[in-house]
Protein backbone atom coordinates (compact mmCIF):
# COMPACT_ATOMS: atom_id res chain seq x y z
CA UNK A 1 0.00 0.00 0.00
CA UNK A 2 2.92 2.29 1.22
CA UNK A 3 4.94 1.83 -2.61
CA UNK A 4 0.78 2.43 -4.32
CA UNK A 5 0.56 5.21 -2.66
CA UNK A 6 4.58 6.83 -2.99
CA UNK A 7 4.20 6.40 -6.82
CA UNK A 8 0.85 8.08 -6.94
CA UNK A 9 2.04 10.78 -5.24
CA UNK A 10 5.35 11.28 -7.67
CA UNK A 11 2.68 10.86 -10.47
CA UNK A 12 1.04 13.58 -9.49
CA UNK A 13 4.41 15.74 -8.83
CA UNK A 14 6.00 14.36 -12.14
CA UNK A 15 2.29 14.44 -14.37
CA UNK A 16 2.53 16.44 -17.55
CA UNK A 17 0.31 16.90 -20.26
CA UNK A 18 0.96 15.04 -23.74
CA UNK A 19 -2.03 15.97 -25.60
CA UNK A 20 -0.15 17.92 -28.76
CA UNK A 21 2.26 20.52 -29.01
CA UNK A 22 0.04 23.30 -28.86
CA UNK A 23 -1.32 22.09 -25.34
CA UNK A 24 2.73 21.65 -23.91
CA UNK A 25 3.12 25.32 -25.30
CA UNK A 26 0.80 26.32 -23.24
CA UNK A 27 2.75 24.66 -20.05
CA UNK A 28 5.98 26.30 -20.04
CA UNK A 29 8.32 28.50 -18.74
CA UNK A 30 8.65 31.77 -20.54
CA UNK A 31 12.21 33.66 -19.84
CA UNK A 32 10.93 37.71 -20.28
CA UNK A 33 12.92 40.24 -19.41
CA UNK A 34 12.33 41.45 -16.22
CA UNK A 35 12.47 45.21 -14.67
CA UNK A 36 15.77 46.18 -12.91
CA UNK A 37 15.69 46.77 -8.81
CA UNK A 38 18.80 48.95 -8.08
CA UNK A 39 19.97 49.40 -4.15
CA UNK A 40 20.67 53.36 -3.98
CA UNK A 41 21.09 53.93 -1.19
CA UNK A 42 21.99 52.19 2.34
CA UNK A 43 21.27 53.82 6.25
CA UNK A 44 21.83 52.74 9.56
CA UNK A 45 18.52 51.91 11.62
CA UNK A 46 18.65 51.30 15.23
CA UNK A 47 18.57 47.79 16.31
CA UNK A 48 15.59 46.24 16.80
CA UNK A 49 13.93 45.28 20.21
CA UNK A 50 12.86 41.44 19.05
CA UNK A 51 9.97 41.39 21.42
CA UNK A 52 7.20 41.04 18.61
CA UNK A 53 4.65 38.06 18.95
CA UNK A 54 4.77 35.23 16.62
CA UNK A 55 1.33 35.36 14.78
CA UNK A 56 0.41 37.32 12.11
CA UNK A 57 -2.50 39.58 12.69
CA UNK A 58 -3.75 41.87 10.26
CA UNK A 59 -6.59 44.02 10.92
CA UNK A 60 -9.21 45.38 7.90
CA UNK A 61 -9.58 43.81 4.44
CA UNK A 62 -10.32 45.50 1.23
CA UNK A 63 -12.34 42.76 -1.17
CA UNK A 64 -12.27 41.65 -4.79
CA UNK A 65 -14.65 44.72 -5.80
CA UNK A 66 -12.99 47.17 -4.20
CA UNK A 67 -9.22 46.22 -4.74
CA UNK A 68 -10.73 46.08 -8.58
CA UNK A 69 -10.98 49.88 -8.22
CA UNK A 70 -8.06 51.00 -6.65
CA UNK A 71 -5.47 52.99 -9.15
CA UNK A 72 -2.43 51.41 -10.63
CA UNK A 73 0.82 51.76 -7.66
CA UNK A 74 2.91 55.27 -8.68
CA UNK A 75 6.44 54.40 -9.54
CA UNK A 76 7.45 56.08 -6.33
CA UNK A 77 5.20 53.80 -4.19
CA UNK A 78 6.56 50.81 -5.72
CA UNK A 79 10.12 51.83 -5.14
CA UNK A 80 9.25 52.59 -1.07
CA UNK A 81 7.65 49.12 -1.07
CA UNK A 82 10.68 47.44 -2.85
CA UNK A 83 13.18 49.55 -0.45
CA UNK A 84 13.87 46.84 2.15
CA UNK A 85 15.45 46.31 5.65
CA UNK A 86 18.70 43.70 6.49
CA UNK A 87 18.67 42.62 9.93
CA UNK A 88 22.25 41.25 10.70
CA UNK A 89 23.23 38.85 13.19
CA UNK A 90 24.31 41.19 15.30
CA UNK A 91 21.10 42.45 16.23
CA UNK A 92 22.33 46.02 13.72
CA UNK A 93 20.13 46.67 10.76
CA UNK A 94 19.91 49.39 7.93
CA UNK A 95 17.62 50.09 4.91
CA UNK A 96 18.40 50.46 1.53
CA UNK A 97 16.59 52.47 -0.74
CA UNK A 98 16.06 51.06 -4.36
CA UNK A 99 15.21 52.46 -8.02
CA UNK A 100 12.84 50.75 -9.92
CA UNK A 101 13.78 50.63 -13.87
CA UNK A 102 12.24 49.01 -16.90
CA UNK A 103 8.70 48.65 -15.25
CA UNK A 104 5.65 48.66 -17.28
CA UNK A 105 2.80 49.61 -14.29
CA UNK A 106 -0.42 47.55 -15.18
CA UNK A 107 -3.72 48.51 -13.92
CA UNK A 108 -3.94 46.07 -10.39
CA UNK A 109 -6.59 43.18 -10.10
CA UNK A 110 -6.18 42.30 -6.37
CA UNK A 111 -8.07 40.76 -4.28
CA UNK A 112 -6.86 42.63 -1.25
CA UNK A 113 -3.33 43.27 -0.49
CA UNK A 114 -4.20 44.72 3.45
CA UNK A 115 -5.73 43.33 6.35
CA UNK A 116 -7.38 40.30 7.40
CA UNK A 117 -8.66 38.31 10.09
CA UNK A 118 -6.42 35.69 11.31
CA UNK A 119 -8.49 32.29 11.15
CA UNK A 120 -7.62 30.72 14.58
CA UNK A 121 -9.25 27.45 13.49
CA UNK A 122 -8.00 24.22 11.97
CA UNK A 123 -7.09 25.39 8.36
CA UNK A 124 -7.82 21.90 7.17
CA UNK A 125 -11.04 21.79 4.57
CA UNK A 126 -13.50 18.86 5.07
CA UNK A 127 -11.26 15.49 4.11
CA UNK A 128 -7.82 16.03 5.19
CA UNK A 129 -5.78 15.94 1.74
CA UNK A 130 -2.08 16.27 3.49
CA UNK A 131 0.69 13.45 2.91
CA UNK A 132 3.87 12.55 5.51
CA UNK A 133 6.63 12.19 4.01
CA UNK A 134 7.94 9.38 5.94
CA UNK A 135 10.48 6.95 3.50
CA UNK A 136 13.95 8.54 3.17
CA UNK A 137 14.09 7.70 -0.24
CA UNK A 138 11.76 10.96 -0.52
CA UNK A 139 13.12 13.12 1.96
CA UNK A 140 16.24 13.18 1.30
CA UNK A 141 15.67 13.89 -2.62
CA UNK A 142 14.47 16.66 -4.72
CA UNK A 143 12.26 18.01 -4.18
CA UNK A 144 11.31 17.22 -0.36
CA UNK A 145 14.47 18.19 0.26
CA UNK A 146 14.61 21.67 -0.53
CA UNK A 147 11.79 22.18 2.52
CA UNK A 148 13.70 23.08 5.86
CA UNK A 149 12.40 24.25 9.08
CA UNK A 150 12.76 27.64 11.13
CA UNK A 151 13.57 28.08 14.44
CA UNK A 152 10.96 30.49 14.91
CA UNK A 153 8.22 27.04 13.82
CA UNK A 154 7.82 28.20 10.07
CA UNK A 155 8.89 26.41 6.74
CA UNK A 156 11.59 28.00 4.40
CA UNK A 157 12.54 26.42 0.91
CA UNK A 158 15.91 26.60 -0.20
CA UNK A 159 16.96 28.69 -3.67
CA UNK A 160 20.46 29.15 -3.45
CA UNK A 161 23.64 27.27 -1.57
CA UNK A 162 22.96 29.72 1.17
CA UNK A 163 19.72 31.61 1.27
CA UNK A 164 16.07 30.12 1.97
CA UNK A 165 12.96 32.13 0.78
CA UNK A 166 10.04 32.20 3.78
CA UNK A 167 7.12 34.39 4.76
CA UNK A 168 8.09 37.98 5.97
CA UNK A 169 6.20 37.49 8.94
CA UNK A 170 7.76 34.39 10.22
CA UNK A 171 10.27 36.62 11.53
CA UNK A 172 8.77 40.31 11.64
CA UNK A 173 5.24 41.09 12.56
CA UNK A 174 5.37 44.39 10.44
CA UNK A 175 6.04 46.51 12.92
CA UNK A 176 9.06 44.59 14.85
CA UNK A 177 11.41 41.09 14.88
CA UNK A 178 9.40 38.67 16.75
CA UNK A 179 10.84 36.55 19.71
CA UNK A 180 13.54 34.66 18.68
CA UNK A 181 14.34 35.93 15.49
CA UNK A 182 17.47 37.55 17.06
CA UNK A 183 19.18 34.03 16.95
CA UNK A 184 17.16 33.09 14.05
CA UNK A 185 18.19 29.23 12.67
CA UNK A 186 17.25 27.34 10.04
CA UNK A 187 16.84 23.69 10.03
CA UNK A 188 17.68 20.88 6.94
CA UNK A 189 16.58 18.05 7.28
CA UNK A 190 18.74 14.63 7.02
CA UNK A 191 18.20 10.61 8.31
CA UNK A 192 20.21 9.58 11.47
CA UNK A 193 20.69 6.03 11.23
CA UNK A 194 19.58 3.97 14.41
CA UNK A 195 22.48 4.00 16.16
CA UNK A 196 25.77 6.43 15.88
CA UNK A 197 29.55 5.31 14.91
CA UNK A 198 30.31 5.97 18.58
CA UNK A 199 27.93 3.52 19.76
CA UNK A 200 29.05 1.20 17.70
CA UNK A 201 32.26 1.11 18.41
CA UNK A 202 31.79 1.08 22.18
CA UNK A 203 29.43 -1.78 21.73
CA UNK A 204 31.95 -3.67 19.36
CA UNK A 205 34.59 -3.26 22.53
CA UNK A 206 32.29 -4.35 25.07
CA UNK A 207 31.55 -7.83 23.04
CA UNK A 208 35.62 -8.53 22.63
CA UNK A 209 36.04 -8.16 26.50
CA UNK A 210 32.56 -10.50 27.33
CA UNK A 211 34.45 -12.49 24.94
CA UNK A 212 37.95 -12.42 26.94
CA UNK A 213 39.56 -10.15 24.75
CA UNK A 214 40.47 -12.20 21.90
CA UNK A 215 40.15 -10.19 18.54
CA UNK A 216 40.14 -13.19 16.64
CA UNK A 217 36.83 -14.84 18.53
CA UNK A 218 35.49 -11.23 18.85
CA UNK A 219 35.02 -10.50 15.76
CA UNK A 220 34.10 -14.16 14.89
CA UNK A 221 31.10 -13.83 17.02
CA UNK A 222 30.48 -10.13 16.04
CA UNK A 223 30.50 -10.91 12.04
CA UNK A 224 27.58 -13.66 12.85
CA UNK A 225 25.92 -11.47 15.43
CA UNK A 226 25.74 -9.12 12.79
CA UNK A 227 24.40 -11.51 10.22
CA UNK A 228 21.82 -12.48 12.28
CA UNK A 229 20.93 -8.82 13.11
CA UNK A 230 20.30 -7.88 9.87
CA UNK A 231 18.61 -10.83 8.60
CA UNK A 232 15.93 -10.04 11.69
CA UNK A 233 15.98 -6.67 10.77
CA UNK A 234 15.40 -7.73 6.84
CA UNK A 235 12.57 -9.89 7.92
CA UNK A 236 10.74 -7.66 10.35
CA UNK A 237 11.15 -4.64 8.44
CA UNK A 238 9.65 -5.21 4.77
CA UNK A 239 7.57 -2.39 3.80
CA UNK A 240 8.80 0.23 6.56
CA UNK A 241 11.89 1.62 5.15
CA UNK A 242 11.29 4.32 7.13
CA UNK A 243 12.32 2.03 10.16
CA UNK A 244 16.13 2.49 8.50
CA UNK A 245 16.22 5.60 10.43
CA UNK A 246 14.89 8.64 11.88
CA UNK A 247 14.64 12.24 10.79
CA UNK A 248 16.27 15.12 12.32
CA UNK A 249 17.11 18.41 11.83
CA UNK A 250 20.99 20.07 11.37
CA UNK A 251 20.48 23.71 12.46
CA UNK A 252 21.90 26.53 10.58
CA UNK A 253 22.72 30.19 12.39
CA UNK A 254 21.15 32.84 9.96
CA UNK A 255 23.87 35.86 9.03
CA UNK A 256 21.01 37.58 7.93
CA UNK A 257 17.40 38.61 6.50
CA UNK A 258 15.80 41.17 3.84
CA UNK A 259 12.29 42.10 3.97
CA UNK A 260 10.69 44.43 2.17
CA UNK A 261 9.62 47.56 3.12
CA UNK A 262 6.24 46.95 2.21
CA UNK A 263 5.92 44.45 4.86
CA UNK A 264 8.52 46.08 7.33
CA UNK A 265 6.27 49.15 7.68
CA UNK A 266 7.72 49.85 11.68
CA UNK A 267 4.15 51.71 12.99
CA UNK A 268 4.13 53.78 9.47
CA UNK A 269 1.24 51.93 7.77
CA UNK A 270 -0.38 48.96 8.00
CA UNK A 271 2.31 45.61 6.80
CA UNK A 272 0.74 44.71 3.23
CA UNK A 273 0.36 40.85 2.74
CA UNK A 274 1.21 41.46 -1.17
CA UNK A 275 5.12 41.02 0.61
CA UNK A 276 5.04 38.94 3.33
CA UNK A 277 7.90 37.43 1.81
CA UNK A 278 11.80 37.39 3.01
CA UNK A 279 15.27 35.67 2.30
CA UNK A 280 17.18 34.83 4.94
CA UNK A 281 21.32 34.31 4.34
CA UNK A 282 23.17 31.23 6.08
CA UNK A 283 26.26 31.59 8.09
CA UNK A 284 27.22 28.39 6.28
CA UNK A 285 26.35 26.94 2.81
CA UNK A 286 24.37 23.64 2.52
CA UNK A 287 25.91 21.13 -0.25
CA UNK A 288 21.86 19.87 -1.56
CA UNK A 289 20.01 20.74 -4.37
CA UNK A 290 17.90 23.73 -3.90
CA UNK A 291 15.00 25.01 -6.35
CA UNK A 292 15.40 28.14 -8.57
CA UNK A 293 13.08 30.91 -8.37
CA UNK A 294 10.31 31.33 -11.64
CA UNK A 295 7.71 34.35 -12.33
CA UNK A 296 4.19 32.91 -11.33
CA UNK A 297 2.06 32.54 -14.32
CA UNK A 298 -1.57 32.98 -14.21
CA UNK A 299 -4.00 30.37 -13.57
CA UNK A 300 -4.74 29.49 -17.17
CA UNK A 301 -1.00 28.22 -17.59
CA UNK A 302 -1.27 26.23 -14.31
CA UNK A 303 -1.14 22.63 -15.14
CA UNK A 304 -4.58 21.54 -14.26
CA UNK A 305 -4.26 24.27 -12.17
CA UNK A 306 -2.46 22.30 -9.69
CA UNK A 307 0.44 24.28 -7.26
CA UNK A 308 2.03 22.23 -4.55
CA UNK A 309 4.28 22.93 -1.43
CA UNK A 310 6.15 20.64 1.42
CA UNK A 311 6.12 22.13 5.15
CA UNK A 312 6.36 21.38 8.67
CA UNK A 313 2.39 21.49 9.72
CA UNK A 314 2.75 21.41 13.73
CA UNK A 315 0.03 19.20 14.00
CA UNK A 316 2.68 16.35 12.96
CA UNK A 317 5.32 16.32 14.99
CA UNK A 318 8.54 17.64 12.64
CA UNK A 319 6.95 15.43 9.90
CA UNK A 320 7.77 16.50 6.11
CA UNK A 321 3.94 17.45 4.97
CA UNK A 322 3.22 17.26 1.37
CA UNK A 323 0.00 18.89 -0.57
CA UNK A 324 -1.56 19.63 -3.75
CA UNK A 325 -4.72 21.53 -4.61
CA UNK A 326 -6.45 23.83 -7.49
CA UNK A 327 -6.17 27.71 -7.41
CA UNK A 328 -9.47 29.23 -6.65
CA UNK A 329 -8.76 32.86 -7.42
CA UNK A 330 -5.88 34.95 -8.28
CA UNK A 331 -4.74 39.14 -8.03
CA UNK A 332 -1.79 40.61 -9.38
CA UNK A 333 0.08 39.90 -6.65
CA UNK A 334 -1.53 37.12 -4.76
CA UNK A 335 -2.68 33.25 -5.10
CA UNK A 336 -6.30 31.91 -3.31
CA UNK A 337 -6.09 28.39 -2.90
CA UNK A 338 -8.13 25.60 -0.22
CA UNK A 339 -4.96 23.67 0.49
CA UNK A 340 -5.06 21.88 3.36
CA UNK A 341 -2.17 23.35 5.40
CA UNK A 342 -1.95 23.97 9.52
CA UNK A 343 0.36 26.33 11.23
CA UNK A 344 4.01 25.79 10.94
CA UNK A 345 3.63 25.22 7.11
CA UNK A 346 3.43 28.83 6.48
CA UNK A 347 7.02 29.94 4.72
CA UNK A 348 7.02 27.24 2.41
CA UNK A 349 7.91 27.83 -1.36
CA UNK A 350 4.69 26.81 -3.53
CA UNK A 351 5.67 25.17 -6.77
CA UNK A 352 4.92 23.59 -10.32
CA UNK A 353 6.70 21.72 -12.76
CA UNK A 354 7.21 23.10 -16.49
CA UNK A 355 8.32 22.43 -19.62
CA UNK A 356 12.00 23.99 -20.27
CA UNK A 357 11.54 26.03 -23.82
CA UNK A 358 13.57 24.36 -26.61
CA UNK A 359 14.28 21.34 -23.98
CA UNK A 360 12.54 17.90 -23.50
CA UNK A 361 13.11 18.23 -19.67
CA UNK A 362 10.62 19.62 -17.51
CA UNK A 363 11.74 21.92 -13.97
CA UNK A 364 9.97 22.68 -10.81
CA UNK A 365 10.43 26.22 -9.93
CA UNK A 366 9.06 28.58 -6.60
CA UNK A 367 6.51 30.46 -8.28
CA UNK A 368 5.15 31.59 -4.84
CA UNK A 369 5.46 31.54 -0.86
CA UNK A 370 2.71 30.27 0.87
CA UNK A 371 1.23 32.97 3.45
CA UNK A 372 -1.51 31.22 5.41
CA UNK A 373 -4.99 31.48 5.86
CA UNK A 374 -7.44 34.94 5.71
CA UNK A 375 -10.55 35.86 5.65
CA UNK A 376 -11.52 37.98 2.21
CA UNK A 377 -14.36 40.31 1.65
CA UNK A 378 -16.17 38.89 -1.64
CA UNK A 379 -18.78 41.35 -2.51
CA UNK A 380 -19.24 41.84 1.25
CA UNK A 381 -19.41 38.24 2.26
CA UNK A 382 -16.82 37.05 4.14
CA UNK A 383 -14.69 34.20 2.48
CA UNK A 384 -11.94 32.03 3.81
CA UNK A 385 -9.00 31.22 1.31
CA UNK A 386 -5.49 29.87 2.42
CA UNK A 387 -3.57 32.77 0.66
CA UNK A 388 0.77 32.54 -1.09
CA UNK A 389 2.34 35.49 -2.50
CA UNK A 390 3.29 35.75 -6.00
CA UNK A 391 6.45 35.76 -7.67
CA UNK A 392 5.80 38.64 -9.89
CA UNK A 393 8.76 40.35 -11.90
CA UNK A 394 9.25 42.72 -9.99
CA UNK A 395 9.88 40.52 -6.82
CA UNK A 396 11.96 38.22 -9.04
CA UNK A 397 14.50 41.30 -9.85
CA UNK A 398 14.00 42.13 -5.83
CA UNK A 399 14.67 38.76 -4.63
CA UNK A 400 17.70 38.26 -7.49
CA UNK A 401 19.50 41.25 -5.92
CA UNK A 402 19.11 39.76 -2.48
CA UNK A 403 20.94 36.65 -3.50
CA UNK A 404 23.39 38.12 -5.73
CA UNK A 405 24.11 41.61 -4.30
CA UNK A 406 23.89 43.58 -7.52
CA UNK A 407 21.25 43.14 -10.41
CA UNK A 408 24.05 41.73 -13.32
CA UNK A 409 22.50 38.51 -12.79
CA UNK A 410 18.93 39.27 -13.35
CA UNK A 411 18.13 40.63 -16.44
CA UNK A 412 15.79 37.32 -17.28
CA UNK A 413 13.54 35.01 -15.40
Amino acid sequence: MENVLFCWIFFTLGWTLTDGSEMEQDFMWHLRKIPRVVSERTFRLTSPTFKADTKMVLDRVCGIECQKELPAPSLSDLEDSLSYETVFENGTRTLTRVKVQDVLLEPTQNITTKGALVRRRRQVYGTDSRFSILDKRFLTNFPFNTAVKLSTGCSGILISPSHVLTAAHCVHDGNDYIKGSKKLRVGLLKMRNKGGGKKRRGSKRSRREANGGDKREGTKVNLERDKAGRRRRKESGRGQRVAEGKPSFQWTRVKNTHIPKGWARGGRGEAALDYDYALLELKRPHKKKYMELGISPTIKKLPGGMIHFSGFDRDRADQLVYRFCSVSDESNDLLYQYCDAESGSTGSGVYLRLKEPDKKNWKRKIIAVYSGHQWVDVHGVQKDYNVAVRITPLKYAQICLWIHGDNANCTYG
